[in-house]
């Protein structure tokens, strides 16, 4: 099977961009002391997974329960679940999960640590709770070193948890970061109450991890297939990015205007700091100017060459995570070669 017998639209990925991305992101990782776990929700798929742990990577980071679950299922045995955990029927897919991998998770507020600790109460098993802290992101976090220290303290005196350090998603200061957290780490030691772990992460500033003081872990997604967005961050080059989008011309109802047979449904609507929904690498010149669900449109007045009715082109995403959870397969490539079709397998795990 080749690139002509896919049917479009279709996810591509290429093999060789991918396994670079990942070998690079793991060699700075190892030569700055730091453990590399990678956000599964980029990609999806255990495939990838077990070969970013292969490469080195400390183990995987999901958001959510039935990501985790999927991996678990797949062989992924060192599993962080970065967003609180809450309610009943949570709680008892995560003390499952607890009992067959290692698993952690995090917190930052008294309601979400409480529930934990109601429910994990076996002080030869601990679950392993990291205090997430705001450091100017502001999504979920705590906003000081005294409210991190509270609850460090609140994980500590439960018989079933275990307080396994300190987590954030930074801004893209990274010595700002580095500050924030040391100052976190300080109050929370001088408490008598050890720091294990203090984990960061963000594709976009990957290669800056080394300047944020005190961290020992660094999560990332994006790098691995890279988009527009990491592009237009300093993340590498257009020829960096290991996925595209498949699509074919079909229509043309100007010399200047073609239309693409996937819009929203295929590419995302997401934009970014470079101009239009996608980069077309056949034409790049051209400028995806809108989408609707069914519906790329396209302005090809800067082309010197247009594609025809018929014609199928590959479209560098803006934001690649959202895409591939639209999509039920991928095509794994080597040139124009199909290695491997796969089920994205934690697609829409949204709880």
């Amino acid at each position: 099977m080749n690139i002509d017998d896919i049917d479009t639209p279709a996810i591509l990925i290429d093999l060789d961009v991918a396994e670079a991305n990942m070998a690079r992101a793991q060699t700075y990782a190892d030569t700055h002391g730091l453990a590399l776990r990678p956000h599964i929700k980029t990609h999806r798929l255990p495939y990838f997974a077990r070969r970013q742990v292969e490469l080195g990577a400390k183990g995987i980071n999901c958001q959510k329960l039935g990501e985790a679950e999927v991996m678990a299922d797949a062989g992924l045995t060192d599993i962080l679940i970065t967003f609180n955990i809450i309610g009943k029927a949570k709680l008892d897919r995560l003390a499952a999960l607890h009992a067959r991998v290692s698993v952690a998770v995090v917190a930052d507020n008294v309601p979400v640590i409480e529930g934990y600790a109601a429910r994990f109460t076996d002080a030869g098993h601990p679950l392993d709770v990291l205090v997430e802290c705001d450091t100017g992101a502001e999504r979920n976090g705590v906003q000081s070193a005294q409210q991190a220290l509270d609850l460090a303290r609140l994980i500590d005196a439960a018989p079933g948890l275990r307080f396994a350090g300190l987590l954030t998603y930074p801004p893209s200061d990274p010595k700002a970061t580095g500050a924030w957290l040391t100052k976190a780490r300080q109050v929370i030691e001088d408490a008598g109450i050890a720091v294990p772990k203090v984990s960061s992460g963000g594709s976009p500033t990957l290669y800056a991890a080394h300047e944020t003081d005190g961290i020992n872990e660094y999560r990332v997604g994006t790098y691995i297939f890279s988009d527009r967005m990491q592009v237009a961050a300093g993340l590498g080059t257009i020829q960096d990015c290991a996925l595209s989008v498949l699509l074919t011309v079909a229509s043309r109802p100007t010399e200047n205007r073609a239309t693409l047979d996937g819009g929203s449904k295929a590419l995302a609507a997401d934009i970014c700091a470079a101009p239009g929904h996608g980069h077309i690498l056949e034409h790049p010149d051209a400028i995806v100017t809108k989408l609707s669900e069914e519906h790329a449109v396209v302005d090809l007045a800067a082309c010197a060459e247009k594609p025809g009715i018929g014609a199928r082109v590959r479209v560098i995403p803006n934001h690649v995570c959202v895409v591939v959870n639209l999509f039920d397969k991928v095509h794994l490539m080597r040139g124009n070669k199909v290695e491997q079709v796969l089920d994205v397998s934690a697609r829409g795990k949204s709880n």
